[in-house]
């Protein structure tokens, strides 16, 4: 196969890489606390390349994975007493079969068992583990600082049931998804308290992904396909051309 085929399908292959990430991003445009993910490419060079008439340095397109945009995504006001948004870095921690995972999608809800879960069911977790409200519990209160306050039966004092743990990542690059929200610690990224936060009671933080510019670059890809399919074409009717030419010159 030659050169110009090799690089056209290098391409090809980053470029389907791209589609999928896109696809995803746009498939969870309404995720709470969704965070979009980039297609990192770079040029391959392959010193064993032969060209027509000597052997040289061709460039290829290689896959070298992707990358997480963490912005903050638009805060929706719901009213709805447990939903929570973060304003500032951190991340809610949970308890899921896997071990602790990290997370901002806010939508939280109490199981059955009276646990504070995640709308996928995974506790969520204070600074004294897994925040439990008793059955007479009422008018929950959920302050900047993440402490969890109700009103018992018919009691007109406040009664704490815990604080949300919040944590940041000094290297949350390096964070992996696990999940549609959710993220695993991996490498440096290592959880810390912090107290720069403010837990927002009552809103949700959409999804960061932008549909126009997803859509943008989802219509920026099929056209760089279509093109590179066009030129290997192009290129495999040439090949074929001139090889029934070699076939009719007579021995």
């Amino acid at each position: 196969m030659q050169n110009a085929l090799l690089i056209g399908l290098s391409r090809q292959v980053a470029l389907t890489r791209e589609l999928d990430v896109v696809a995803n991003n746009i498939a969870n445009i309404n995720t709470a606390g969704y965070k979009a993910d980039g297609a990192l490419f770079e040029e391959y060079l392959s010193s064993a390349a032969r060209t027509n008439h000597n052997q040289g340095r061709v460039s290829y397109v290689r896959d070298r994975g992707t990358w997480l945009n963490l912005s903050t995504g638009p805060i929706e006001r719901t009213g709805n007493p447990l939903n929570v948004a973060i304003d500032g870095n951190a991340f809610l921690v949970v308890q899921t079969a896997r071990g602790e995972r990290y997370t901002r999608n806010g939508a939280l809800q109490i199981n059955g068992e009276g646990q504070l879960v995640t709308s996928e069911g995974n506790a969520v977790l204070g600074d004294s583990g897994p925040i439990v409200f008793q059955r007479t519990d009422n008018q929950v209160s959920i302050s900047i600082d993440g402490n969890i306050s109700v009103r018992e039966g018919n009691s007109k004092t406040d009664s704490l049931r815990g604080t949300l743990r919040l944590v940041a990542f000094d290297s949350a690059q390096q964070l992996q998804k696990d999940g549609s929200s959710s993220f695993a610690a991996a490498g440096d990224a290592q959880p810390k308290p912090t107290k720069t936060s403010r837990v927002l009671q009552g809103s949700l933080e959409k999804s960061n992904v932008v549909g126009v510019v997803e859509m943008s670059r989802l219509i920026e890809i099929t056209r760089a396909y279509t093109q590179i399919a066009a030129m290997l074409k192009q290129q495999t009717d040439q090949d074929q051309q001139n090889l029934n030419k070699l076939a009719e010159v007579p021995n």
